[in-house]
């Protein structure tokens, strides 16, 4: 039988952290920097999970994967140039904007996990994980987490992993491993560990939900684009597999984004290369290389606009009809012959 979170009122007397703040742990969601819509405590998020930052990079992530609906709305929070945070087991979500918000304060990720931990009379039902700017990491796992439950925490390598209601307790050393095994981008090396723990038996009831938050070591002033990867299969029966996909077509955007800065700096050589790795990434997404085309069209590139054009309108004919629709739109040149010329793309056989 599951235990009941405490759901009574508290105030947060955070030991380490010098600071009290008045509010409970399900207030905490609307109260601080970075929380989403408030949420319960006590959600059974039974699963596995890594925190992790990347020392070359600065980067900090959360990867996570669970036998649960929507595990990405409760587990995972970043903050670029702060922190992350998983919270897990008999999930309390509060746990994520608070260590935010305490290391956002200057409170190292061990100091900010025990001063929330202290605080909270349902601590032992915990599971929880969090890393600083610094890459600081502590973690969690309360002695009466759902077995086998149990964690790891390199403060070498700057990652910890979790895991509770796994089909054996072999899950979160299999991950340790691969991870610091792994080569690649942080989301190559968090995936890594996802599957891993998936091969090494996973959670016992099977999987559903899974996600992946990166941010940029450095804020931009812009939280909307500090987060690198921030993706979620909320109910898949293969959620990795379908993760894996998702975070490819992200490194796509990731491409043709950097492509249309290169444009903006009249860098030609540079943008083609990033265009070229977009497609590579995703080449069954059309939109991708038509974008690309419009960029270069716009930019006075048109010859090397025409041929990705008519690549686009063979795959997919209606495209074609969203070329005038850009003109209105300010987004290619009111230029009839231009038009004239990119249209007939539609027309002319290879």
């Amino acid at each position: 039988m599951k235990h009941p979170a405490a759901r009574t009122p508290r105030r947060w007397l955070l030991a380490g952290a010098g600071i009290v703040l008045g509010t409970t742990l399900a207030q905490a969601d609307m109260t601080y920097p970075g929380a989403t819509a408030q949420r319960s405590p006590g959600r059974p998020i039974a699963t596995y999970s890594i925190v992790a930052r990347d020392p070359s990079t600065g980067e900090l992530g959360v990867a996570v994967q669970s036998h649960w609906f929507s595990v990405g709305s409760v587990v995972p929070w970043v903050q670029s140039g702060v922190g992350a945070v998983a919270t897990q087991a008999m999930a309390d979500p509060a746990y994520g904007p608070l260590g935010l918000h305490l290391m956002q304060l200057g409170r190292s990720a061990p100091d900010a996990l025990k001063g929330a931990l202290a605080a909270d009379e349902g601590r032992e039902l915990r599971q929880v994980a969090m890393i600083d700017a610094a890459g600081k990491v502590a973690a969690h796992t309360g002695t009466r987490c759902i077995a086998d439950a149990g964690m790891i925490v390199d403060e070498a390598n700057q990652f910890a992993v979790q895991a509770n209601l796994m089909a054996n307790d072999r899950v979160w050393s299999a991950m340790a491993a691969a991870y610091r095994d792994a080569r690649g981008d942080l989301a190559e090396r968090l995936l890594a560990a996802l599957d891993a723990a998936q091969a090494a038996g996973g959670d016992i009831r099977g999987r559903q939900s899974a996600a992946i938050v990166i941010a940029n070591a450095v804020p931009s002033g812009k939280p909307w684009l500090d987060r690198k990867f921030d993706l979620r299969v909320e109910d898949h029966p293969e959620p990795l597999v379908e993760l894996r996909r998702l975070v490819t077509i992200q490194r796509a955007y990731l491409h043709m984004n950097a492509g249309d800065l290169a444009m903006e700096s009249n860098d030609l050589a540079q943008a083609l290369k990033e265009y070229a790795l977009a497609e590579q990434h995703a080449p069954q997404i059309v939109e991708v290389s038509f974008w690309q085309a419009v960029t270069l069209a716009s930019a006075g590139r048109l010859e090397q606009a025409l041929p990705v054009f008519r690549r686009v309108f063979e795959r997919e004919p209606p495209w074609a009809e969203v070329v005038p629709r850009l003109v209105r739109a300010g987004l290619l040149p009111d230029d009839r012959a231009l038009v004239d010329r990119i249209l007939a793309q539609a027309r002319t056989p290879r």
